[in-house]
């Protein structure tokens, strides 16, 4: 078996076979087109480059997020190797990341010849569970038992 031609003994993933709990993903794929990058500002307060790829094999397609450095390491019509990526929800729609623990080697000979734009796994929106607990606050002011401040409730006897 050589180097330039991966095969699914080595646990490469489909595109088609992803889904939004998808982890430690091993997968070959075709960069179709690369979005403009724009600037985020993280929880930290630093501010980073972003940009999504639409990338994709002979199954289908899905959004890959590029962050910083990587943006300009990746063109379009290149072939990556990404190695332990992983899925998450962005406002519902499935995104592939790389992330810290993860990697992409760009591969000299690509094995996919034509990307199946019509099957994108982004497009398709899923229901997000909240990350925080949510509880209903109270309107107008009070606690949550719809008291004024200041107030406290009468217990009966």
């Amino acid at each position: 078996m050589s180097d330039k031609e991966p095969s699914e003994s080595e646990g490469l993933v489909k595109v088609e076979k992803l889904t939004p709990n998808s982890r430690e993903l091993n997968l070959v794929v075709k960069v179709v087109s690369k979005s403009e990058v724009r600037n985020v500002t993280g929880r930290d307060y630093s501010v980073h480059r972003v940009a999504d790829a639409l990338v994709g094999d002979e199954t289908g397609c899905v959004y890959l997020t590029l962050w910083d450095d990587n943006i300009d390491k990746i063109n379009e019509e290149a072939t990556l190797r990404i190695t332990n990526g992983y899925i998450n929800l962005f406002r519902g729609n499935m995104r592939l990341n790389i992330g810290k623990y993860g990697s992409f080697k760009l591969l000299e000979e690509s094995p996919i010849t034509e990307v199946n734009t019509e099957n994108n796994l982004s497009d398709k929106r899923y229901e997000q569970e909240r990350r925080y607990q949510s509880y209903r606050r109270p309107r107008y002011g009070g606690n949550r038992y719809g008291e004024r401040r200041g107030y406290r409730r009468r217990r009966r006897y």
